[in-house]
């Protein structure tokens, strides 16, 4: 039989020209090298994944990135001035920020103070060349492996961060985490940030993506998130990326023996964005809750796909999504509920919501369980639907106009999801809370 030839795409062809030239460059080469060729052989394997691949049924990526911008190199000095400034005007929500720009740690533009006690902060670079451990920790579940923006990711890694918090400490303000790319030419940003929660410890993060409008960016990124036995970690996240942009995510969590992971995810920007969640359960009597307001307008789409794995008996896990569409927009949810064999007393749910504001957007939900377990209890469901007409009327007939009706309802609508996340003791909560209510709130005041 003859081989085949697979036709590429010019962003394929470009990705793979890119890994020509990167592939044992910078910093940490060396150390990279392998995670790289895995991630590239994957890729080039299957190259950019479409609508007949399931996982991407809704979000063809082979469609939609229809080029592959050049590789972020590490910004220069006027690229970190202007970062220092674009970041200097963005709200702090929590203390200490750390900055990322063009995916590449900027530890000159922290400010907010000091690092807590007990917390360490490295570029991933540099903790890759002293570190032969952390090699470890980037591989990824065989789920997340399997996954090719993630494999993307793996394939032109050049930093990120590596942030550690020592056992037993417990934060009162969560870290403020901001990664933004620089103003000029499109290019694609790729970066990594790996975060270990030791054990017994209580912390905090929150991650702000931004960019600048009216530029065609492209940003891949990847978040691993280890909770140790005992520990707990609420994690805030906001995009809020260029119009233009194309914004790939990926979340990794892994949750050891009681132990507890919040995690809240408002997104508002992208012209495209797909956002991952991957999550298992490694230790007993663990909880997870996931959450989502995403709002969206004119021709954007969003993509939010999640996998949840009860991979060990007694623990519990909450998926809620909220979704506000207008104009021609287009929304998906995909979330996956794993029951493993031996995960016996599992209690799992997961509900997506979605509010059309007008006539135009469309949204598609798949929402399953895949249960190999007897005595659990799961469950799921998604709605879809406009505005009440009997709340509106209620409004309005106390004189409150129109979109002021409106806007009260998809605040009301959006709080559900906000309002009770997290639940620790860090002072920052309820200022996510507060930030992200405030987002729905201007969303809603533009679009008028």
């Amino acid at each position: 039989m003859n081989a085949v030839t697979p036709i590429r795409t010019p962003a394929e062809q470009a990705l793979i020209g890119a890994f020509g030239t990167l592939r044992d460059t910078g910093p940490a080469g060396a150390a990279l090298e392998g995670l790289r060729i895995d991630g590239f052989s994957r890729f080039e394997a299957n190259g950019l994944p479409h609508r007949r691949v399931e996982d991407w049924k809704y979000t063809d990526l082979r469609a939609m990135m229809r080029e592959a911008k050049p590789l972020a190199a590490a910004p220069d000095a006027s690229a970190l001035l202007a970062a220092k400034v674009a970041v200097g005007r963005l709200p702090r929500v929590g203390g200490s920020r750390i900055v990322l720009v063009d995916g590449f740690h900027a530890p000159d533009l922290a400010d907010g103070g000091p690092l807590p006690e007990g917390v360490t902060v490295s570029g991933l670079a540099e903790a890759m060349v002293r570190r032969p451990d952390v090699a470890a920790l980037l591989a990824g579940q065989p789920a997340t492996r399997a996954n090719t923006a993630f494999a993307l990711n793996n394939a032109f890694l050049t930093d990120g961060l590596l942030i550690e918090v020592a056992p037993g400490v417990e934060l009162g303000h969560a870290l403020d985490l901001v990664s933004i790319t620089s103003d000029g030419a499109p290019r694609l940003v790729t970066s990594r940030v790996v975060v270990v929660v030791g054990a017994g410890a209580s912390a905090g993060i929150v991650e702000t993506h931004v960019g600048p409008a009216g530029v065609d960016y492209q940003k891949n990124v990847v978040m691993q998130v280890v909770v140790r036995d005992g520990a707990t970690l609420e994690h805030g996240r906001r995009q809020v990326e260029g119009d233009q942009a194309l914004h790939l995510s990926t979340l990794e969590a892994n949750v050891g023996a009681e132990a507890h992971f919040d995690s809240l995810t408002l997104t508002t920007g992208a012209a495209v964005s797909r956002s991952q969640l991957f999550v298992r359960f490694s230790g007993e009597h663990s909880d997870v809750t996931l959450r989502g307001v995403t709002m969206l307008k004119g021709r954007q789409h969003a993509d939010t796909a999640l996998v949840t794995d009860h991979a060990v008996p007694h623990c519990q896990s909450r998926e809620t999504f909220k979704h506000i569409l207008d104009g021609e927009a287009h929304g998906v949810f995909q979330g996956k509920i794993i029951v493993q064999p031996v995960a016996q007393k599992t209690d799992g749910r997961m509900m997506s919501q979605t509010i059309m504001l007008a006539e135009g957007p469309s949204m598609d939900n798949k929402p399953e369980l895949e249960i190999f377990a007897d005595d659990v209890a799961c469950a799921h469901g998604c709605t879809c639907g406009e505005l009440d007409a009997d709340l509106m009327f209620y409004l309005k007939a106390r004189g409150i106009p129109h979109k002021e009706a409106e806007a009260l309802l998809v605040e009301a609508f959006a709080r559900e999801a906000i309002e009770d996340f997290g639940g620790g003791p860090l002072a920052v909560v309820e200022e996510l809370r507060e930030a992200m209510l405030a987002s729905v709130t201007e969303w809603m005041r533009a679009r008028t």
